[in-house]
């Protein structure tokens, strides 16, 4: 007979709670040290504990003979395994959406992922070794960004809403700001710019209507209460027809005459490159801001970009120089792994354009040809034939996702998925449990996979699945 747990002097002598196993019993069991060594004693010693804790609670409720130790502890390890799974770790993207926010969204540069695996030691944060003295955070990645970009002087914070609230906290508190009825936007989380602008102390001032404005609407709102006019780029929605809207370099052109008056360029998503050049829609780089005389221009350092979440922010250097002194600057910085990251994919773009859109995920993806992805449909679909599975090849389309080039469907070939006995539910649900993880999405009833979100190494993963 199995130890039983330590008694409980309020159960009375027969009750079944007093023959459940202990936890001592239940290590002694071989799979329990298996289970120790795959994952942890800790981890194992808590999930027993919970398991005895709900038989308890399972007996006093309904009464019944207790579980057999197997029984308890495969409990055990059916709680690991669902600790498991929400555990933050690598999955398969069969969406389609290349930016998807549930999934991390930009897949980082290989070379990105290998400098943050050797950065298990101290580095040089912030230590100038010239001189063995206290050096400046982020100094290579602003090195970087002003070579990249044009601007003078550059700085990071952990995304672009916070370098949206921080230029106006630190530049605009207490004074008017400009912003078009039709780029007063909301974003995920239910980020609104009326709200950011509302906190960081400044006075929102609309303008024009929802789907027209003209130069001359700002021109009549400035006086000397206006601080910046602010363009807001609308990088996940598009107003179409009966519209317009202001270019950067003509609100640029109202600061004649009127010293003090800020131009920010919120650009969202922050392309580097001229993205026309591969057959999509015109998206506003920051170096055509900075050319075009912005004072600030702030945007994300995933998305277009294709590196870890960061806000990024570019411009005149007394401007930057001041808000890198305002308090809410230490609050929204950086640590070394993000700054690190964004560094090495930041490399890539001063390289040759094969080498860009070879090695960062983002591009490469953006960019990939449809006839490309169906070469390896075909071929993946044949081998999932082979194992069991119903596997069709058809066209359809991606997406770039994550609040960048809305509206901007990327032609692909599409697999569609089925088994004997699923349901789409079932079976997408069963490759959400596999190992790795596999997230693919249902369409018209069925399982799809979308292989330009699939990295070509991940297509033999794909070929081997066993449930």
């Amino acid at each position: 007979m199995s130890q039983s747990a330590s008694p409980d002097p309020a159960v009375p002598a027969d009750d079944p709670r007093r023959r459940l196993s202990s936890v001592a019993a239940l290590l002694e069991l071989p799979r329990a040290a298996e289970l120790a060594a795959e994952r942890s004693r800790p981890e194992l010693l808590e999930a027993l504990r919970a398991t005895l804790a709900a038989a308890r609670a399972e007996l006093a409720a309904g009464g019944g003979e207790p579980p057999l130790p197997e029984q308890l502890l495969a409990r055990a390890e059916a709680r690991l395994t669902q600790a498991e799974l929400q555990r933050l770790r690598p999955v398969v993207n069969a969406t389609g959406i290349i930016l998807h926010t549930g999934l991390g969204r930009a897949v980082l540069p290989a070379r990105a992922a290998r400098a943050l695996a050797g950065l298990d030691r101290c580095c040089n944060l912030q230590i100038d070794l010239e001189s063995g003295r206290r050096g400046a955070r982020n100094h290579e990645c602003e090195r970087l960004l002003c070579r990249l970009t044009g601007a003078e002087a550059a700085m990071l914070v952990n995304n672009n809403a916070a370098a949206t609230m921080l230029i106006l906290a630190a530049l605009c508190a207490g004074r008017e700001v400009v912003v078009s009825r039709g780029q007063l936007i909301e974003i995920g989380g239910s980020y609104r710019l009326p709200d950011c602008v509302h906190q960081a102390g400044a006075r929102l001032v609309e303008v024009g209507t929802t789907n027209k404005t003209h130069l001359r609407d700002y021109e009549a709102v400035i006086g000397e209460a206006t601080a910046a006019l602010l363009r807001v780029n609308p990088s996940n929605y598009r107003i179409v027809g009966f519209s317009k809207s202001v270019a950067i370099g003509e609100l640029v052109a109202l600061k004649a005459g009127r010293p003090g008056l800020l131009v920010i360029d919120d650009l969202g998503c922050g392309a580097l490159i001229d993205l026309r050049r591969f057959g999509l829609p015109h998206e506003p780089t920051v170096p055509e801001s900075i050319a075009a005389g912005a004072d600030l221009v702030c945007f994300s350092g995933d998305k277009l970009i294709g590196g870890p979440q960061a806000g990024i922010i570019v411009g005149r250097a007394e401007l930057i120089a001041k808000i890198k002194k305002h308090p809410l600057t230490r609050m929204l910085r950086v640590d070394k792994l993000t700054d690190l990251a964004l560094q090495e994919t930041l490399r890539l773009f001063l390289e040759p354009e094969e080498v860009l859109l070879r090695e960062n995920p983002t591009l490469r993806m953006i960019t990939l040809p449809a006839e490309a992805i169906k070469v390896r449909a075909l071929e993946l679909a044949r081998r999932l034939a082979e194992n069991q599975f119903e596997a069709r090849v058809f066209e359809g389309a991606s997406e770039v996702g994550g609040g960048s080039l809305p509206a901007t469907p990327l032609p692909t070939w599409l697999i569609g998925l089925s088994r004997d006995g699923m349901s789409a539910d079932q079976l997408n649900r069963a490759l959400r449990r596999h190992e790795p993880p596999i997230i693919a999405r249902i369409q018209d009833d069925e399982v799809v996979l979308d292989l330009r979100t699939v990295q070509e190494e991940e297509d033999k993963t794909l070929s081997e699945i066993i449930f």
